[in-house]
């Protein structure tokens, strides 16, 4: 089963390159068909996995996936299942 994986650590401080980075991540799992992506906010203080939850939570991105998990092991890890 293909996943994609989608790190934010190298762009955690830049605002409009987190949304597009997960905007993306989310228009190539659709057009590719890929059920999972995994996105890695990181541990640290937890503001970067906030926003990328909120982000998340959006009524028009909420539609687009399934469900979505945080690893119960490694609290920097989400993943986002679609389905097709």
């Amino acid at each position: 089963m293909a996943k994609l994986k989608v790190d934010l650590h190298p762009i955690f401080n830049r605002g409009q390159a987190i949304e597009s980075a997960l905007q993306q991540a989310m228009d190539e799992a659709e057009s590719r068909r890929i059920r999972t992506v995994e996105i890695i906010p990181g541990k640290g203080s937890g503001q970067l996995k906030k926003r990328v939850l909120k982000f998340l939570d959006r009524p028009e991105v909420k539609a687009r996936y399934h469900r979505l998990d945080k690893d119960a092991k490694n609290h920097g890890r989400l993943f986002v299942y679609f389905r097709f």
